[in-house]
């Protein structure tokens, strides 16, 4: 498959900067902040008190500030929200209306080369060379952040793909994605960011952190995001999931058109995972994650 792009303009960043900025930030998040290098480019969930995850982002650290990959709705809550935990630190959030993100899908290596970029193998790595920073997520799904200038010729040297093409394989990656009717809804670990490496149990304390290292250490969440595939129209976040004899035992956290029909994500009870699930009154079918989803 050759390399593709899309913009990603449901997608925004939110920039932190100022001497208290890194502090802060490992303050707040559930990735471990303070000793990031500029080849890091982890996920990390915004929890409240207990453990429910508000926000995913991606952290990224650059000379002059940080950026906060977020879905563009609801950023705007995300700053003000952000701002009312600064207190008396030397911290400035806004967001950054000068960085558009897009995603490349397929082999980026060639492209990076060009670029005098060395190639990152593992996921949550970054590089910037040329106005233009370049973020591993998967095996073939890159995105690239930088001035919308510095993408456009990236859009116009590329084959063209949609934003329903980079959200299906986040799903396929298993990163979930938290919308407004989610938010606040999930423990960390129902979200298996556990697996996707943005929870740090060994960092100090953020909002949420006695419960999310509860969960870690006794176990006790009784649900979890899977993956599935339906052939319907892709349903939205909060929709429920259902069993035999129409039981709630789940609902989905994010979904997007695929070839036939969509994928979604669905935080789902172990106890029905293996059983015959409906969403909408179509039947979902189960996939396969990069990773094996935990029972607690």
């Amino acid at each position: 498959m050759p390399l593709s792009y899309a913009a990603l303009g449901t997608r925004a960043c939110i920039e932190v900067r100022g001497t208290d900025a890194a502090a802060f930030l490992h303050g707040q998040l559930s990735h471990a902040v303070l000793g990031l290098d500029a080849t890091d480019a982890p996920l990390a969930g915004w929890a409240d008190a207990r453990g429910r995850i508000r926000a995913l982002f991606r952290v990224l650290t650059l000379p002059q500030r940080w950026l906060l990959v977020t879905p563009r709705d609801g950023a705007d809550a995300l700053v003000k929200k952000l701002r009312m935990f600064v207190l008396r630190s030397k911290v400035e959030v806004a967001l950054a209306d000068d960085v558009a993100v897009a995603a490349l899908l397929g082999d980026a290596s060639p492209l990076l080369a060009r670029h005098g970029a060395a190639v990152e193998t593992a996921p949550n790595r970054m590089v910037c060379r040329d106005e233009l920073c370049f973020v591993r997520v998967g095996e073939r799904y890159w995105q690239a952040l930088g001035a919308p200038a510095a993408l456009q010729p990236l859009a116009a040297s590329l084959a063209g793909a949609t934003e329903a093409a980079a959200a299906l394989a986040e799903i396929e990656l298993g990163i979930p994605e938290i919308a407004a009717q989610t938010t606040e809804r999930f423990v960390a670990q129902m979200l298996n960011l556990d697996e996707l490496g943005a929870i740090s149990f060994d960092k100090g304390c953020y909002p949420g952190q006695e419960i999310i290292a509860r969960v870690h250490n006794l176990g006790g969440v009784k649900r979890r995001a899977r993956r599935y595939a339906i052939q319907a129209v892709p349903p939205a976040p909060g929709t429920p999931v259902l069993a035999k004899g129409e039981q709630a035992v789940g609902e989905v956290v994010c979904s997007a058109a695929a070839a036939r029909g969509c994928e979604l994500l669905a935080v789902v009870d172990h106890a029905a995972a293996e059983s015959a699930l409906t969403c909408n009154g179509a039947p979902l079918r189960g996939l396969e994650l990069p990773f094996d989803v935990p029972r607690d």
